[in-house]
């Protein structure tokens, strides 16, 4: 997964790689908070057994960090390929992309634009 990162105005482009297909990095709360909890997450501690990255046979896409949704470049329906850019994160005045993790289709959509959103909150599902 790319990430873009900008420190004291330099931007840089990182690479992230998560170890592991069920692996899903927990929620981000920065300045205090509870994190939301996620379709999946709901699922899980109501007896669903299903983990915080997939459900119903999708892979959830959540928020790496608090913010508003700028804009979605993808609809339902959509087909998509690893890395493709699904949605724009401002947080301080600073856009983040949110890339797919994996190829499939858009399935859920569950934010929309201009919506504030926490770390580690679903913004969309793709199966």
């Amino acid at each position: 997964m790319k990430l873009k990162v900008t420190v004291n105005s330099i931007p840089y482009e990182v690479e992230v790689e998560v170890a592991g297909q069920g692996s899903r990095l927990p929620a981000i709360v920065i300045g205090g908070g509870t994190p939301v909890a996620t379709p999946a997450a709901a699922k899980k501690s109501a007896g669903g057994g299903k983990s915080s990255q997939t459900t119903g046979g999708g892979t959830l896409v959540a928020a790496p960090l608090a913010g508003t949704v700028n804009r979605f470049l993808v609809e339902v329906g959509e087909t998509v390929d690893e890395g493709d850019v699904l949605v724009i994160l401002e947080a301080m005045k600073m856009e983040t992309e949110i890339t797919a993790p994996t190829a499939g289709k858009v399935t859920a959509v569950y934010v929309a634009q201009g919506d504030p959103v926490q770390g580690g909150q679903a913004l969309l599902e793709i199966s």
